[in-house]
């Protein structure tokens, strides 16, 4: 099993968990964060203002565990769905579950997610 953590932009959520809920990858955890990567943030600039550096944006972070076989489909629809083609799209991560357990059955493995 493997924990796939994907931090994108807040408008390209509902893309992104629309088109994982259609291959039938359901179960996830959504959580707003705020970061900064190569893009360093952004500056603005209005009219007859002093331009402002904002270095903290807000994405939101998606969590999903899925059996090994299902990892590169997994990724493979989040980037397509997640992807401006601009800087800040995001990252994904992915690392190894040791063991997953349904709380309600007590099914422990690939039968628990």
């Amino acid at each position: 099993m493997k924990k796939i953590e994907a931090i994108i932009r807040p408008e390209k959520l509902d893309d992104v968990k629309n088109a994982l809920a259609a291959k039938g990858y359901i179960g996830l955890n959504i959580v707003g964060v705020t970061g900064r990567g190569v893009q360093r943030g952004i500056v603005h600039a209005g009219r007859g203002s002093e331009a402002y550096s904002v270095d903290m944006l807000p994405k939101v972070k998606l969590e999903t565990v899925v059996a090994d076989k299902s990892v590169d489909d997994v990724i493979k629809t989040i980037v397509e769905f997640a992807q401006t083609g601009h800087i800040g799209d995001g990252k994904i991560f992915v690392s190894s579950v040791e063991e997953a357990i349904r709380v309600r059955t007590g099914e422990r493995g690939d039968a628990a997610l």
